[in-house]
């Protein structure tokens, strides 16, 4: 599924983001969804959450258990 699409996004999914400040290294951070912050139905580098653990990034991949 595509982390650009809120519709596929869900509290409480494991998901891995890239924060801000890796966003030119590409490494990811995994997590649980908290909160979703993008409002828009779609963004082009991901929709924007916080994890469980704070950290706030783009969604860049869905965990597939959670489909």
């Amino acid at each position: 599924m595509q982390g650009n699409i809120r519709k596929n996004i869900k509290i409480g999914q494991q998901v891995a983001i890239v924060l801000k400040q890796d966003q030119r290294n590409g490494k990811l951070t995994e997590g649980i969804v908290k909160r979703i912050l993008t409002n828009s139905s779609t963004h082009p580098h991901g929709i924007k959450v916080q994890l469980s653990s704070g950290k706030v990034g783009r969604v860049k991949q869905i965990n597939k258990a959670d489909e």
